[in-house]
């Protein structure tokens, strides 16, 4: 079966200098998008640039997702660029590792800002020409944890749900305008996201959690987001057997909490 192509189409990606981000420039560079890549690392913005397909037809575009008052001068060198935005990825994003009360006030507010207030407020900056259109889709990379729950993950967990709540009633007012919402809730992906969680105090975890050095492979799992996003998917799980835990939280909730409570808030 041949790759659905993405040619012609504007595509704004942030987090896009490591993990899911990074794999999702490749694959839809790949496809034929053309790319506005996003981060706070500029260096690094240019070398994943200079990795995909038809590097020169891409922007690098530096960005803080901790920084929303510098999002509407983005989106005018955006659109000053390449006339318009066709999708909008936010996969800018950071993991927690540490119990509730352990974790420190200002660690929480940081996972909110970033997970989700960061993704709200650039996307509510994007919509209006995507309505204007009648035409475009906003793309939100969840996590798993957005749908269930476990020990150490409370403040991650609390911003991913968040997500889940916004843009699930974002879609209810604008589907019908012709603007899709995709979320996508992956598993365990073999990235460094264990190693820049922020622990309680708010320093890095600096450790490989065992789930994910085992996890899957990020080329397959942005194979996988590109393919559901053409498809205009309204949610997607990009995981493997922790996808059971999905069924057991609804069908077998007792055994959902045996199995969670078992789990050290590592």
């Amino acid at each position: 079966m041949s790759k659905v192509t993405f040619t012609d189409k504007i595509v704004w990606i942030t987090g896009a200098t490591s993990g899911i981000g990074e794999a999702l420039c490749r694959e839809l560079a790949a496809r034929g998008a053309t790319l506005v890549l996003s981060s706070r690392r500029a260096e690094l913005l240019t070398n994943v640039q200079a990795s995909c397909e038809a590097p020169e037809k891409h922007l690098a575009l530096p960005l803080d997702v901790l920084a929303p008052d510098t999002f509407s001068a983005a989106v005018k060198s955006v659109t000053d660029r390449f006339g318009r935005i066709d999708m909008l990825v936010n996969c800018a994003g950071i993991a927690q590792r540490g119990t509730a009360l352990e974790t420190d006030m200002l660690v929480d507010r940081r996972l909110m800002d970033l997970n989700y207030f960061g993704p709200v407020a650039l996307t509510k900056l994007v919509l209006p020409d995507m309505l204007a259109r009648g035409s475009g889709q906003v793309v939100v990379i969840s996590s798993l944890m957005g749908k269930l729950h476990r020990p150490g993950r409370c403040a991650y967990a609390a911003s991913k749900h968040a997500l889940h709540g916004f843009f699930d009633c974002l879609r209810d007012e604008i589907e019908m305008q012709g603007v899709a919402v995709t979320v996508v809730c992956p598993g365990y992906i073999r990235t460094n996201a264990s190693f820049n969680a922020l622990e309680g105090d708010g320093k890095p975890h600096n450790q490989w959690d065992k789930e994910i050095a085992t996890g899957m492979a990020p080329e397959k799992c942005a194979r996988k987001i590109a393919n559901a996003i053409a498809r205009r998917r309204r949610e997607v799980y990009v995981a493997r057997y922790e996808t059971l835990g999905l069924y057991l939280e609804r069908f077998a909730p007792r055994i959902f909490r045996r199995i969670v409570r078992r789990r050290k808030p590592n």
